[in-house]
């Protein structure tokens, strides 16, 4: 199975992070005791920029779930429409030519689900198979490449689309003055990611997938998710989190890598999901790594702040376009998210 191709599309409205810490601050007005917080945290997140799906001052007009799930639904098909277009440009495909087609989001919720639309909207043929994700939350994007990576191996004739599309900015709860809902304001941002699969059947160029594992962390369902309520989705974030990675991750790589006699030294293209600074830092640290490995991993977080299900394959796509590792170079591509759990993938380029 091949990862023949990724692409991106991103919503016209960037801001830098100061305007956006700016707009909150002038919002949550004498609510806000300690506006310095505010900012320290905003800064401490390794956010430049960020993309958004409204302007800042139409958010305020949301004023129930309600049509906040309606936004989220409007722009997910628009954004999805321009990833999976480009994408299929990308990888020299058509629309006709997807067989399968797997959407990941965790910012909105929809029956008949996103792809139906999607696949109505952009006149996919009408025995595609469809499959939708959701409550993956930042590992979505890397479970999604093994669910298509799955079809594909099956159906090595066919090719399989998998979608990300993420609206993070309509799930920041204005009322929210929670250190974890100030941390999400400066971190997350809108956007959408599209990767074509292709199994052995059908040539193409890039990335071959050669295995995949998952991990979860039992007991640790309260680390990271969603507290949801009448008021939509509220953010949970454990501080614990950098300490898990730090204690357990590196031996769940090197458990997925002795299965194939190999050695972290063997890998030399890491994929990261940037879940943060502390995130990124703590993967470092537990796989020993110290020569800029994870350099894409910043610069996406930087430039595009965290797409949640969607950053994993916005690093890929960097990698495949920028970084170019030399053919044959083996590849680790890795997201952790909501569960508490890890996707592993090991690629060739």
């Amino acid at each position: 199975m091949r990862i023949a191709g990724v692409a991106s599309a991103l919503p016209a409205h960037l801001y830098h992070q100061q305007q956006i810490t700016d707009a909150l601050i002038e919002h949550w007005g004498a609510g806000l005791s300690a506006p310095e917080l505010l900012r320290r945290l905003h800064c401490r997140v390794g956010v430049d920029v960020r993309h958004l799906a409204f302007s800042l001052e139409q958010y305020a007009q949301f004023s129930t779930w309600g049509e906040s799930n309606r936004a989220w639904l409007t722009v997910s098909q628009e954004l999805g429409t321009k990833a999976i277009d480009a994408v299929l440009d990308r990888a020299g495909f058509m629309r006709s030519d997807i067989d399968a087609l797997y959407v990941v989001s965790i910012t909105g919720i929809a029956s008949p689900s996103l792809d139906a639309r999607l696949a109505s909207c952009m006149g996919l043929r009408s025995d595609i198979k469809r499959t939708p994700i959701f409550g993956l939350g930042c590992v979505g994007g890397a479970i999604g490449l093994v669910r298509a990576a799955d079809y594909v191996r099956a159906f090595p004739d066919q090719i399989a689309v998998l979608l990300s599309v993420e609206v993070c900015s309509l799930t920041i709860q204005l009322d929210d003055l929670s250190i974890a809902n100030m941390i999400s304001s400066g971190l997350f941002a809108d956007g959408a990611v599209a990767a074509l699969l292709t199994g052995q059947g059908t040539a193409a160029e890039g990335p071959k997938i050669i295995c995949t594992k998952s991990v979860f962390y039992p007991d640790t369902e309260e680390m990271m998710g969603w507290d949801i309520s009448e008021k939509g989705f509220r953010v949970i974030l454990s501080p614990k989190l950098p300490e898990l990675i730090r204690s357990r991750f590196a031996a769940d790589v090197d458990s997925f890598l002795n299965d194939y006699g190999l050695r972290r030294r063997d890998v030399g293209s890491w994929v990261i999901h940037p879940g943060g600074p502390k995130i990124l830092e703590a993967v470092e640290t537990s796989l020993g790594l110290c020569n800029r490995e994870l350099e894409a991993s910043w610069e996406c977080l930087s430039r595009c702040g965290n797409l949640s299900s969607g950053s994993v394959l916005k690093v890929l796509e960097e990698v495949i376009a920028r970084h170019r590792p030399q053919p044959g170079t083996l590849g680790m591509i890795a997201a952790m998210g909501p569960g508490f759990c890890a996707e592993l993938l090991l690629v060739r380029w």
